[in-house]
């Protein structure tokens, strides 16, 4: 993984470090959407640890950051206490923020790169802009529809369970074990390649919408 994360950055250096930078900041929009949901529900917990923030050190971490950079694999996590929401359904609304937030950007940056193309087509001039902008979607909408997995350490998993009560006791018994081999399997059999797959499908899908209604109204 490592090898194959340094051999993208000397190909393509720029689109990489694009790449990172768009990572870190969706997953610290990602994070605070968890804090912010958690607060509005009666939970201050991720608020007084700091989380309302973008700040990548607090939302991700060193650790996840220096990982992103050599590896490619990052994350990031803020706490949430369950017990302090004022009604059961407040968990699966906290959960979801994330991958939630993660859905709006990737509609953002679809509508821009719609925009971008109904107004300046494939000019030359606009391709950086293009680019990046085609990225942005593309990583918020593999970002929204990894996190929904029903794997343990995973949002997906946390909102499973304000359905099937009897799951919460397996992810606090041993979640991490048990999500960390459910994603290490998904990686392993190329799995995991399907939601990359969608992520492309989702964020294009957006991006021609928008290119066709900014089109539409242009004329």
């Amino acid at each position: 993984m490592a090898a194959f994360f340094f051999e993208s950055f000397l190909e393509a250096p720029w689109e990489h470090l694009a790449w990172v930078l768009l990572v870190v900041f969706s997953i610290c929009v990602h994070e605070y959407a968890h804090a912010a949901a958690a607060l509005r529900c009666g939970d201050d917990t991720a608020a007084r640890a700091g989380h309302l923030t973008l700040n990548p050190l607090r939302q991700m971490g060193l650790f996840s950051l220096v990982m992103l950079l050599v590896a490619g694999l990052a994350w990031g996590a803020v706490p949430v206490d369950t017990r302090a929401l004022a009604r059961r359904s407040d968990a699966a609304r906290v959960a979801f923020a994330g991958p939630g937030s993660n859905l709006l950007l990737a509609a953002a940056f679809a509508l821009l790169c719609g925009a971008v193309l109904a107004f300046a087509g494939e000019a030359e001039a606009a391709a950086p802009l293009l680019v990046f902008l085609k990225l942005a979607a593309y990583i918020n909408a593999t970002l929204f529809l990894l996190n929904l997995l029903p794997v343990p350490i995973l949002d997906g998993w946390a909102i499973l369970t304000v359905f099937v009560p009897a799951l919460d006791g397996l992810r606090r018994r041993m979640g991490p074990m048990v999500g960390l081999l459910l994603f290490a399997l998904l990686v392993g059999t190329r799995a995991i390649d399907l939601v990359w797959a969608g992520g492309a499908a989702l964020s294009g899908g957006m991006t021609r919408a928008a290119s066709g209604l900014f089109a539409l109204a242009a004329r």
